[in-house]
């Protein structure tokens, strides 16, 4: 079973549910579950690594390396 056909399963049966407590609690885990996945994704960066950044950021703005909001609107209006 993939996980399209294992999430409407999921789906199905959740719809089924009429106790409040048990969709709080599967509320509950959803909610505890991604903060869980969030909070392994992000790692702070470290001064060094945040200065660093500044650096680039501001070695690329003096050399070019950029693109205008206005221009990068443009850009986006294209997207489909």
């Amino acid at each position: 079973m993939n996980t399209v056909d294992r999430k409407l399963r999921f789906v199905q049966e959740f719809l089924r549910i009429t106790d409040e407590e048990i969709i709080g609690k599967l509320e509950q885990l959803l909610s505890s579950e991604r903060k869980k996945k969030n909070s392994k994704e992000f790692v702070p960066m470290t001064m060094e690594e945040f200065n660093k950044r500044i650096d680039q950021s501001e070695d690329d703005i003096k050399n070019g390396r950029f693109i205008e909001t206005d221009e990068l609107l443009k850009i986006i209006d294209t997207w489909e």
